[in-house]
């Protein structure tokens, strides 16, 4: 490998610093500040690999110069910002050559390549390894957990050493015992592998011992961790030097969750030391700050995949492709990165999704809790027609009537204020570390801490000054006006008209503080235009349209307590790609199978074959005369279709189907999709509108007939109408395209 690399190495050769600022036709989005045209001119290209030219950061990248040939490679130059470098020349190709950049300036660095013939240059725009880059002001405080960090080594990283949490970059090896799944500390120094060694044969036949390096270290105060087979006594690592443990494909893990996933840097990753992707030659990475639980906000969750990104591509080059894998949390990571930042996702693989958590959760939660409210008998609610359960479930649409109750603990996600002796999941406030719980906003101290994924999100929804350290109005795109609940009970003949009305008289809203008011919440329209037109509700049209996505999932609807992990929502996510695109070709859905990777549970495994098969055949497809959405679709495995299992039989059996909502084939009958609330009040299956455009009360809109009294009630209760959902959102709001920015980047700032 060593003499390969020398083959390839042209020289020493002088070179400079890149930053772009321009756009292909795909990243053109209507924002504030676009991208120049490429400054690029004649033969010479240069390209930024690591990141988009103008998202560079820690001051160094790896280009990628074209159409110079070896003896030109020799003679070239390059300059950065009017100072010669010498760097070393990498051959990766005919006529193209890569570098590592350094020594980059904060800001715009400009770096020129000047052969005999031409001068081309580029301008690269570098901001701190710290970030932010796109998601706006580092918001304060901010716990650092480098002293709670679970090494995979064992152990923690020790203090952190800045306010930015940062840590020193550490390699460390691990290796697997022969018949164990649990490893051990490795040596690298040593010369003889440990006794115990296990050893794995690779596809093209070569073995190696399951010797497993592992990066770790921090950009955007995030800690980020990277993991693939190789043996440290071989050739060092470099991204012209591949590990022959590498298959040159790249997973990015996530983790789940929301509640309590602010102000922290956290204390786990999505996990790396994966043995089932090791064993089939994948690198993986994942940082703390993509675990849905210590952060959840979907905007700084992208902005750490393209900074970690960036991170392993300067190390160990560009992957073949790149999978987004996650389940729940790590769902709307997947879904929104590949929609908004296409490009740092080639394909994802999700389990127990959701579109969004803006949207599908928030909304059934939020809906959840004013009916529990509504319906618990606790509540001094008088003179009213009671609702039996069979009642209640209607109106809910949920599978089981425990789902009501627990779906309304889930509401704790936008409860800002902590109530002292309230159960956990109706204290407010949430958090699990001490530090934020002494600061946490309550009725007592209203300008502490907000732990809502609004006030996480503050610098997508905040109104007033820029300067987060001023103070500024939180914005919240939640909105129930107009929605009639239990509409579908009501013509269905489940519940009354006298029931209906009192249920929609009484349910009231919630205030900014998640207290009970009596009349209905209210978004904020600059909230719904700014969450729609960033890409903070999956549009489904951006990137999403061409990336390849299976969602595979273990059925949940009828768990006996509940589960918020409804089916619904998948079909939610399949909505949006129909209503955007036509379709929903490049969305496989796979229900109930043994997600596992050995041979008895191994349904997983070929996703993860499917997925390399679909992805590569994509990359070696050269067909340049149709769409890239059709390519994709086209480039599908045959044998990849949305199927479901019957587990009840013996042996079990595997129906390849169309899945369908509320459908009427055999995948449907085995595990049925149930609604929500808003579902059940006349919403779309798409479950993404936020402020629905309103309409007089029309009677004859109804399957039953109410009396004058009734009428007068409902006319008061809905007084500037009734949702209209064929008319959808009640402003004309358009997405504002992908790669936008909330700062401090200004190419493709996002217009408010």
């Amino acid at each position: 490998m060593e003499k390969d690399l020398l083959r390839v190495i042209a020289g020493v050769v002088y070179l400079s610093l890149l930053i772009v600022v321009g756009c292909s036709t795909d990243e053109s989005v209507g924002t504030l500040i676009a991208p120049l045209e490429s400054e690029n001119s004649g033969l010479l290209q240069i390209e930024v690999l690591s990141s988009k030219p103008w998202l560079v950061t820690g001051g160094d990248a790896l280009i990628e110069i074209s159409n110079l040939d070896k003896n030109g490679a020799f003679k070239v130059q390059l300059i950065l910002n009017n100072r010669v470098l010498e760097a070393e020349l990498v051959n990766t190709g005919i006529k193209k050559w890569q570098v590592i950049v350094q020594g980059m300036g904060l800001g715009k660095n400009i770096l020129e390549v000047k052969s005999a013939e031409e001068t081309s240059q580029i301008t690269i725009d570098n901001f701190s390894e710290s970030g932010p880059i796109i998601s706006g002001p580092h918001q304060k405080p901010y716990v650092c957990q480098t002293e709670e960090f679970d090494l995979a080594i064992g152990g923690t990283l020790g203090p952190a050493l800045d306010n930015d949490c940062s840590i020193e970059t550490r390699i460390d090896y691990l290796y697997r015992p022969e018949g164990s799944d649990v490893f051990k500390l490795f040596n690298e120094s040593a010369k003889e592998y440990p006794p115990d060694v296990s050893f794995i044969t690779l596809e093209n036949g070569v073995t190696i011992p399951q010797i497993i390096r592992v990066e770790t270290g921090t950009v955007n105060r995030a800690i980020y961790e990277i993991a693939m087979l190789h043996d440290p006594n071989d050739t060092e690592v470099s991204p012209w030097s591949r590990s022959a443990g590498w298959n040159g494909k790249l997973i990015y893990t996530h983790g789940g969750g929301c509640r309590g996933g602010w102000y922290r840097q956290g204390t786990r990753s999505g996990g790396v030391i994966r043995p089932e992707f090791f064993e089939i030659g994948y690198a993986v990475v994942s940082s703390s700050l993509n675990v849905f639980g210590q952060n959840c906000n979907d905007l700084l969750a992208s902005e750490t995949h393209i900074m970690v990104k960036e991170k392993f591509i300067e190390g160990y080059g560009v992957p073949e492709f790149t999978i987004g894998f996650g389940a729940s949390g790590g769902s709307y990571q997947a879904h929104q990165t590949a929609d908004n930042y296409p490009g740092v996702f080639d394909g994802i693989i999700v389990s127990s999704s959701f579109p969004d958590v803006i949207t599908s959760t928030t909304f059934t939660s939020v809906d959840a809790r004013l009916l529990h409210r509504f319906f618990d008998q606790s509540d001094p609610f008088t003179d009213l027609v009671g609702f039996n359960e069979e009642q209640q479930l209607a109106v809910s649409g949920f599978g089981v009537f425990p789902s009501i109750s627990n779906l309304s603990r889930s509401a704790a996600r936008v409860d800002p204020l902590y109530r002292e002796g309230e159960v956990r999941e109706y204290a407010g406030g949430e958090t699990s570390l001490a530090a934020l719980a002494s600061q946490r906003a309550t009725l007592r101290e209203a300008n502490g801490l907000r732990m809502t994924i609004y006030d996480h999100g503050l610098n997508i929804y905040r109104q007033g000054p820029s300067d987060i350290s001023e103070p500024a109005i939180i914005t919240r795109p939640l909105d129930n006006v107009g929605v009639q609940y239990g509409l579908k009970a009501l013509n269905n003949g489940m519940i009354s008209p006298q029931q209906f009305v009192e249920l929609n008289a009484g349910i009231g809203g919630f205030d900014e503080n998640l207290d009970h008011v009596s009349t209905r919440h209210r978004a904020e329209s600059a909230a719904a235009r700014i969450a729609i037109s960033s890409g903070r509700v999956l549009f489904g049209g951006g990137g999403l349209s061409t990336t390849p996505i299976i969602d595979y999932r273990t059925y949940t609807d009828l768990m006996p307590d509940g589960d918020l992990h409804m089916i619904g929502h998948q079909f939610s996510t399949r909505a949006r790609l129909i209503n955007v695109n036509g379709n929903s070709g490049n969305q496989v859905m796979k229900i109930g199978g043994k997600w596992g990777f050995d041979e008895g549970e191994g349904d997983l495994a070929d996703i993860f074959a499917q997925m390399d098969a679909w992805l590569m055949a994509i990359k070696n497809d050269p067909s340049t005369d149709v769409s890239q959405r059709d390519r994709v679709i086209e480039a599908k495995p045959s044998g990849l279709t949305d199927v479901c299992w019957d587990n009840e039989a013996v042996p079990r059996v595997k129906h390849v189907q169309k899945q369908q909502y509320q459908g009427d084939n055999l995948c449907s009958q085995l595990y049925p999709a149930f609604s929500s609330p808003r579902q059940e009040a006349g919403s779309p299956l798409a479950n993404n509108i936020i402020k629905c455009a309103l309409k007089e009360i029309n009677w004859t809109d109804y399957d039953v007939d109410f009396n004058p009294d009734q009428r007068e009630v409902l006319s008061e209760t809905f007084p500037d109408g009734v949702c209209d959902w064929i008319s959808g959102e009640s402003e004309s709001i358009s997405y504002q395209g992908t790669w936008l920015s909330f700062g401090p980047s200004l190419v493709n700032q996002v217009a408010r």
